[in-house]
């Protein structure tokens, strides 16, 4: 299939949600919703990488979903994210197209080390590649990012300084992020949840997708990003 490169969003940001009820509707554990969403990442991932999508940020999880779900669903959960970031790690995909991988968020508070060590080579050996960027946001959330980034610059910055959208940047977890150009959000409910990248997002397109995430196929969001292409953005405005 021949790119398209024209009006093609350079960040685009996911929020993938509905894995939970996409497994209830089908008398299935809440786990094998998230194993599902897993398998469809992977598939948008090469849509992203055909379309010329530079900047690709899925929100894997929230505090919440390991902090307050139940223990059998956060084991599943970790469970998935260490076989998912191994495969990823041990893969050719990201190494070919030069991918830098960041992971977002709090999870080494919340992660067991063996699942912090792979994520920690898969940091590392990705560090240098510049052609394109997958962000995952672990243990994140977007109130809490800004309310770190406040008191970063309280504590780095004398008070005549003068704090200018420049300097909050640079204190977010996400400061290596370009803007969000675009923000997908799947299962049907049309807001945002937690602040996700409320800083980033500040002049993003939204499209609300009424699939749960396991069925936002790669023709879903291929029709996304057509969308996306024939919108004309007004900043500010």
């Amino acid at each position: 299939m021949e790119n398209n490169l024209e009006n093609i969003p350079e960040h685009v940001a996911i929020i993938p949600d509905g894995n939970r009820r996409w497994a209830r509707e089908r008398g299935l554990e809440p786990w094998e919703g998230h194993e599902e969403g897993a398998k469809n990442i992977e598939k948008l991932i090469d849509v992203a990488i055909e379309k010329g999508v530079k900047c690709f940020s899925f929100w894997g999880s929230s505090m919440d979903n390991l902090t307050k779900r139940p223990m059998g669903e956060k084991v599943a959960l970790l469970d998935i994210y260490k076989r998912y970031f191994k495969k990823v790690l041990e893969g050719k995909k990201i190494y070919e197209n030069e991918t830098k991988v960041n992971i977002i968020g709090h999870w080494e508070e919340q992660f067991p080390e063996t699942l912090k060590k792979i994520i920690r080579e898969l940091i590392e050996k990705t560090k240098h590649f510049e052609k394109k960027m997958l962000n995952f946001m672990l243990a994140y959330s977007g109130t809490d990012d800004m309310r770190f980034a406040i008191e970063r610059i309280a504590g780095k910055y004398s008070s005549d300084v003068k704090i200018t959208p420049e300097i909050i940047k640079t204190n977010l977890m996400t400061a290596a992020l370009p803007p969000v150009d675009f923000m997908i959000r799947t299962g049907g409910e049309p807001h945002n949840s937690d602040g996700f990248l409320m800083w980033d997002s500040a002049n993003s397109q939204l499209f609300f997708s009424p699939e749960m995430f396991p069925d936002f196929n790669e023709e879903k969001f291929r029709q996304a990003l057509d969308e996306y292409a024939k919108r004309q953005r007004r900043f500010g405005g």
